[in-house]
């Protein structure tokens, strides 16, 4: 289709830009600007396109308030050619949706630019096919909150200034634990002759500069070194979780009251059932590396990713199994503690068993999340002549809400503990 009129109204050239734009502009689209009567661009435009044109400049609008850019344009008269600049692909977020609710489809024409999150993935020189994006315009941070639970490989986060920006994304990362999994780049705007990308670590201030033309990408780091990791309370973005089953283990709060319960030994058996990720026992290798830590989970799978966290921790387990309890316990030494997760409708079984391999002097531990399960598993304790606690334990992680910061609970866990008498001498 060639550009001018249409039985209908003119064309209309929607062209995309970076933020170098109209110098950086491809020759074809220059012209299509020259020939324009009337120019359509964000403010942030504004002077550059005035000291590109010569004289005499076309009309220059504003499009930052698409109502009135949309009656503007439909009272041009056919003859004039219009032009729409805009950022990036305008039909990635862009304005040209509202152009094509408000305007016919046949009279615009879009040509699109590299698109904010192709020319950010180049900036870092990071092939992005796996890449995934989330959008905080306008929008609460627990979006991002939510799509982090899935531990993405690199996600793109299009930042809203007006809501914090990228330090809102700090805030969030650093709530979720996620900071030492994560790589975090600024990329301030792309495209113009005074971009800046730069990589900010943890413990590095946001720019007290920072451009408001900004987005934030997050990339996944390598496993950390263990000797520079923290003896004790791990955050939840050191372990690798399973992609499909993202935010299902111990978190960091409740692990460390666990690992405090079972009153670790120097020597000994360690049984954990229900493992998991295996952070619980894997941590409990680090503040007692002399244990025995044999851990059990019946996910397929579960086996290779304990493995893969026990690399990561610089620990040895003395075996890792897939399988179900209590048939698979059988295998097992006899244990001086226990950690007792999952079980579901055989959890009753599952402790009995524990109950009748567990040493003297021995504590076992059971993080619950009903108080049916509380119920049902405290009399066998009872029974078994353990000494008993029980306790409730709840969680708050600060995450930004508008200008300051709300408490997000994490679910609450009851955890009963059992320690058996020591045998007389």
């Amino acid at each position: 289709m060639k550009a001018g009129a249409l039985q209908n109204g003119c064309m209309i050239e929607v062209i995309g830009t970076d933020a170098g734009a109209p110098a950086s502009l491809p020759a074809h689209q220059q012209a299509l600007l020259r020939q324009a009567t009337l120019v359509a661009a964000p403010r942030r435009l504004h002077p550059a396109l005035q000291r590109w044109w010569p004289d005499p400049a076309p009309e220059l609008i504003a499009t930052d308030q698409p109502d009135a850019l949309l009656e503007r344009l439909r009272a041009v008269p056919e003859q004039q050619t219009l032009v729409v600049l805009a950022s990036g692909d305008p039909l990635w977020f862009g304005i040209g949706r509202a152009l094509l609710e408000g305007l016919p489809q046949q009279r615009l024409r879009f040509h699109p630019a590299p698109s904010s999150l192709q020319l950010a993935f180049a900036r870092i020189g990071r092939p992005w096919q796996d890449a995934s994006w989330v959008s905080l315009h306008g929008r609460e941070p627990e979006v991002l909150a939510s799509r982090l639970q899935q531990r993405p490989p690199a996600l793109a986060v299009l930042t809203d200034p007006g809501r914090g920006g990228a330090e809102a994304v700090r805030v969030v990362l650093r709530a979720a634990g996620l900071e030492q999994a994560y790589g975090l780049w600024v990329c301030e705007r792309l495209g113009h002759a005074e971009e800046r990308v730069q990589r900010l670590a943890p413990d590095q201030p946001t720019p007290a500069d920072l451009d408001p033309l900004h987005l934030v990408l997050l990339v996944a780091e390598a496993p950390p070194v263990p000797a520079q990791l923290p003896l004790f309370g791990l955050a939840d973005g050191v372990y690798l979780q399973h992609p499909d089953r993202p935010g299902l283990m111990t978190k960091r709060e409740v692990r460390i009251q666990l690992l405090a319960d079972l009153a670790l030994p120097a020597a000994g058996v360690l049984w954990d059932v229900g493992a998991g990720v295996g952070s619980v026992g894997l941590e409990a290798l680090r503040l007692q590396p002399a244990l025995q830590l044999w851990a059990l989970e019946q996910r397929g799978g579960s086996a290779a990713l304990i493995r893969a966290n026990a690399e990561r921790l610089g620990v040895q387990p003395a075996g890792v199994l897939e399988g179900r309890a209590p048939q698979a316990l059988a295998a097992l030494p006899d244990p001086d503690r226990v950690l007792l997760g999952g079980g579901g409708r055989e959890r009753r079984a599952v402790l009995q068993a524990v109950l009748d391999r567990l040493r003297p002097g021995g504590v076992v531990v059971i993080p619950l999340a009903t108080l049916e399960a509380l119920a049902e598993l405290r009399p066998l304790l009872e029974q078994a002549g353990l000494e008993l606690a029980v306790a409730q334990h709840q969680a708050w992680r600060g995450a930004p809400l508008a200008d300051g910061t709300r408490l997000a609970p994490l679910n609450p866990v009851l955890v009963l503990r059992g320690a058996l008498p020591a045998a007389a001498a």
